[in-house]
């Protein structure tokens, strides 16, 4: 069990109301315009934690750890650190969102995935380091600037915004590359991420908001425009992963991946998931919104036709954690 709370925070309701009215207010000045959604009301689905996959159990057993020691390392560290608390607070008010989506993200990693830093400068030192290096995103030789020049990807250049474009190279993977053998190259059954762009190893992430390069080129659209960060280049891999890593541009293209989720739930799913900031990190977790949306939307179409009610999205173990601490977490963030 975790460790018994000593903060003072607001009660359940106070705080459920609450979080409605800030969903309600806040503007998505960067997202299309806003479109009939139902509001999914904060707290977990699921009466217990869904299972934990054995590699966090796996990472944090090597580690000599515990979850419980995890999420009270990265919970005092942002309680401890005002600036990061302030930094944290004005990029959510830049990208229209609130504050708790991008804190329950930084818990539910730190927790699950890796341990908090005691000192976020050790991320800078990592940034310098990697930009210093010569790597590039490649598979076996290929980069993944000429691959994507392959005319399976064609179709995806009539897409002007990055997140789109991304998306769309992404489903061509998956659908005419995956485990297939293609023009006497044969790829592996994996993610579009994990083969091309972890050039030491797949599935690694870095920086504050464990982000993986993939990541930050889907959303640099929207951060170059709201934040004023140069865009990124798949062709310059040392830039990607110093974007990731910096403590200060990695908080906006966290903030950037919460609002996509958000539009597709809204868009896509019909869903507001805005008010519930398990189901945010849930998605920063297991990634691919738009996906797992229009897949959400197709089961509801079935459940509607069959007479039964629309079925809710749901948290996983990472936002279970979020939301059972939500309360103490929203009281740091108000400090």
């Amino acid at each position: 069990m975790l460790l018994e709370r000593t903060l003072i925070v607001p009660s359940r309701k106070l705080r459920s109301v609450t979080a409605i009215l800030i969903a309600l207010t806040l503007s998505l000045a960067q997202a299309p315009e806003a479109v009939s959604a139902e509001m999914v009301p904060p707290g977990n689905r699921n009466a217990s934690q869904p299972e934990i996959p054995a590699a966090s159990k796996r990472r944090t057993q090597a580690t000599k750890s515990t979850f419980d020691a995890k999420y009270e390392r990265i919970r005092d560290l942002i309680a401890d650190d005002k600036n990061l608390r302030q930094k944290i607070v004005k990029v959510s008010k830049l990208y229209g969102i609130d504050p708790i989506h991008i804190v329950g993200a930084l818990v539910g990693e730190h927790t699950y995935n890796v341990d908090a830093y005691d000192h976020l400068q050790t991320y800078y030192v990592k940034a310098i380091s990697y930009a210093g290096e010569r790597f590039r995103f490649e598979h076996k030789g290929e980069s993944v600037v000429d691959f994507i020049k392959r005319p399976e990807f064609d179709d995806c250049d009539a897409e002007s915004d990055s997140a789109r474009l991304w998306t769309c190279r992404e489903a061509v993977w998956e659908k005419k590359f995956r485990g297939r053998k293609v023009a006497d190259r044969s790829y592996p059954d994996d993610r579009f991420g994990a083969v091309f762009f972890q050039p030491f190893f797949a599935g690694q992430s870095f920086g504050l908001g464990q982000l993986n390069p993939l990541t930050a080129l889907t959303h640099t659209d929207r951060v170059s425009k709201v934040s004023r960060l140069r865009k990124l280049n798949p062709g310059n891999a040392a830039e990607v992963y110093k974007a990731i890593m910096d403590p200060d541009s990695t908080l906006a293209y966290m903030a950037a991946t919460i609002v996509d989720s958000i539009e597709n739930y809204r868009e896509i799913a019909g869903f507001d998931i805005s008010g519930n900031p398990g189901l945010t990190s849930t998605l920063y977790n297991i990634g691919n919104p738009e996906r797992r949306a229009q897949a959400l939307a197709e089961e509801n179409r079935k459940r509607k036709s069959q007479g039964l009610k629309p079925k809710y999205p749901s948290e996983n173990y990472y936002g279970w954690l979020v939301n059972t601490h939500e309360d103490e977490l929203r009281a740091i963030i108000d400090r």
